[in-house]
């Protein structure tokens, strides 16, 4: 996105959240997600010698003070078989699962996942998801929740639907691609049935630790840290847009690009 790969920002938020274990759950012909988070000290030399110091700076993430694992999910099965790859890697610890199509807030500034984590010990909770209002008329693109406000303000999660229709839909928020879970989330997708494509959702396990009176939350996103979702090109072109004019190098020129490119197509 812009100058980054999409995952680059996925995992800059989490690390500067505080998430020192990054798991990779790819699929086939995924290498490419490994190969570019592994040091590469050749282009590393290269850059330095050509003093291509912007082209070294992208290459910051080599830095981050994270570790990083990777296994793959062997067919596509849907989100809660991919999510259940990861359960050896978390034994008896929660985790924090993160979407590899959607960035929370420009250039991947948010505390979603600080805020989330704090919200997950202190109410002692099985789960807390990451909602965002959306128009009803786009609630059939997401996971849509139905929450009731308790006395202390937080968001006690009843009912969560995948994909419903504006008419069917309990609510306008949408999940945006950030969960905490405990590990009791994995006991929840092992008894979930396929559904008709044989895949695997994690919004019926979600409801499944709602039907048996878990606590499941929700912390709502303020506009500063909306998501951005990569998962269809409509909101991809518009991401693109957004952060290339956010940036601060190229951003300026690129406007007055896209403002004589806008106006000799009007």
């Amino acid at each position: 996105m812009a100058r980054k790969p999409i995952v680059q920002y996925v995992v800059e938020e989490l690390v500067a959240n505080g998430v020192e274990d990054i798991l990779f759950v790819t699929g086939r012909n995924k290498s490419s997600i490994e190969n570019h988070f592994d040091s590469d000290p050749e282009l590393t030399r290269l850059l330095k010698q050509g003093n291509k110091h912007e082209l070294l700076a992208e290459l910051e993430f080599e830095d981050l003070e994270a570790h990083f694992f990777y296994t793959r999910q062997r067919a596509p099965r849907g989100l809660g078989d991919a999510v259940l790859c990861g359960a050896n890697f978390a034994g008896e610890q929660p985790v924090i699962v993160a979407l590899g199509d959607s960035i929370l807030g420009l250039n991947a500034q948010s505390r979603a996942v600080s805020r989330m984590a704090e919200l997950f010990d202190v109410k002692r909770a099985s789960a807390v998801i990451a909602v965002e209002e959306v128009p009803r008329e786009e609630v059939r693109h997401y996971g849509v929740v139905e929450v009731s406000e308790n006395a202390d303000g937080t968001l006690l999660v009843s009912r969560i639907v995948e994909k419903p229709s504006p008419e069917e839909a309990p609510s306008t928020l949408a999940v945006a691609g950030r969960y905490a879970f405990s590990p009791l989330i994995f006991d929840m997708i092992r008894r979930v049935k396929p559904d008709k494509r044989n895949e695997i959702q994690l919004t019926d396990a979600i409801q499944m630790l709602c039907e048996e009176g878990k606590r499941v939350l929700a912390l709502k996103l303020p506009p500063e840290e909306r998501r951005y979702d990569i998962g269809n090109f409509p909101s991809y072109f518009e991401t693109f847009v957004e952060f290339a004019l956010a940036d601060p190098a190229y951003g300026q020129d690129f406007r007055l690009k896209l403002e004589k490119l806008l106006a000799r197509t009007q």
